[in-house]
């Protein structure tokens, strides 16, 4: 029985009542571990030793009321994730309002209805449950993203901050919030596919001959592969990226030669992020272009490589983008210099260089 309870989700109890808290334990102690507090102070003392996963909270208490406990709790990170749900005698609109508005999730008005009780203990759960299982996929795409980087010498930084000037570009672009906080996520994918080249190929430091640069250029192919077909969502997008952000705006990218609308949108604006961040960071064989020198490469590039529409939006979104940048820079990334690597669009190969 105890191996079982540690297995169970826990409940986190508050009522200044026992007969309330006595309730509360035979409603849901067949399925939940139990924690009990009679008040807002041994409610709070409780947590500095036990993460439940779920609070049933009572406003009216002496001392601290449910509303300052509630508001407590999410002023501090590591409990603000907890959901609370208010059980209370007050059922005005304006105290369900209230507790909302502190961050509480749900709102049961006393007397109870213990089936009423667990249908909504059940319903947060799992959603908790769902946001832990997003959560883990999310960590997973980055890992990948970020050791794909890495067997390319470079750093795990990279694909944070490609990502968030995506995202960036993408709310200049149009896209929802909700739309951008999906390309944030699916972006940190687009070179996964340099999991399945060739150590000899990937890092060699000068320019590939034609054998090397055709199978550097399946990259984006093995990537999708490795990502999978999927019918919607984060990883259809990801997928996406992965095959089609070396695609050009005048159709000479690879793999498949798309031009213009017909590279998908996320694509381009990956391109753009992609390039700008691996112009302006040092790599083993380059140092880093300054922003203006990587923007003037960006600008010659529009109506060639970037979409000419994307690139102009880009350039309105660098104070953000520059914030990012300092935010998660490399450690051991110096100022942004003048001498650094032209980049050769004909082979996507970085050679040392004076930018004129």
């Amino acid at each position: 029985m105890n191996t079982l309870k540690k297995t169970q989700r826990t409940l986190l109890l508050v009522d200044d009542e026992p007969t309330n808290l006595q309730v509360l334990r035979h409603t849901l102690q067949q399925d939940y571990r139990l924690l009990f507090a009679k008040d807002g102070a041994g409610a709070l003392e409780v947590l500095q030793k036990e993460r439940p996963d779920l609070i049933l909270l009572d406003i009216m208490m002496p001392g601290l009321s449910g509303y300052e406990v509630c508001k407590t709790l999410k002023s501090d990170p590591a409990t603000a994730s907890i959901p609370v749900i208010f059980v209370t005698a007050l059922n005005e609109a304006a105290n369900e309002q209230l507790g909302l508005e502190l961050g509480a999730v749900d709102y049961i008005s006393k007397p109870f209805n213990p089936h009423i009780v667990r249908a909504r203990v059940r319903t947060h759960l799992s959603l908790v449950q769902a946001d832990e299982v997003r959560n883990t996929r999310l960590q997973i795409i980055r890992c990948l993203g970020a050791a794909a980087e890495y067997k390319d010498n470079e750093t795990g930084l990279h694909v944070i901050r490609m990502s968030h000037f995506s995202k960036i570009l993408a709310l200049a672009a149009g896209y929802s919030p909700e739309a951008a906080e999906e390309l944030l996520h699916a972006a940190p994918m687009h070179d996964v596919g340099k999991i399945g080249i060739p150590d000899a190929i990937l890092q060699k430091p000068g320019k590939l001959n034609d054998e090397e640069w055709a199978v550097m250029s399946q990259h984006p192919v093995i990537g999708a592969r490795i990502i999978g077909q999927h019918p919607s969502g984060l990883l259809k997008l990801a997928a996406s990226i992965a095959l089609n952000h070396h695609e050009k705006w005048d159709g000479s990218g690879y793999p498949n030669g798309l031009s213009g609308e017909q590279i998908p949108h996320a694509a381009r604006i990956v391109a753009i992020a992609d390039v700008y961040d691996a112009l302006t960071s040092t790599r083993p064989y380059k140092r880093a272009w300054s922003v203006d020198e990587a923007l003037a490469l960006i600008r010659r590039e529009s109506g060639k490589h970037f979409d000419p529409q994307l690139v102009e939006l880009f350039i309105t979104c660098m104070p953000t983008i520059i914030e990012v940048q300092n935010q998660w820079a490399d450690v051991d990334q110096t100022e942004l210099g003048s001498s650094s690597a032209l980049l050769d669009t004909s082979s996507n190969q970085a050679i040392l260089a004076t930018p004129s």
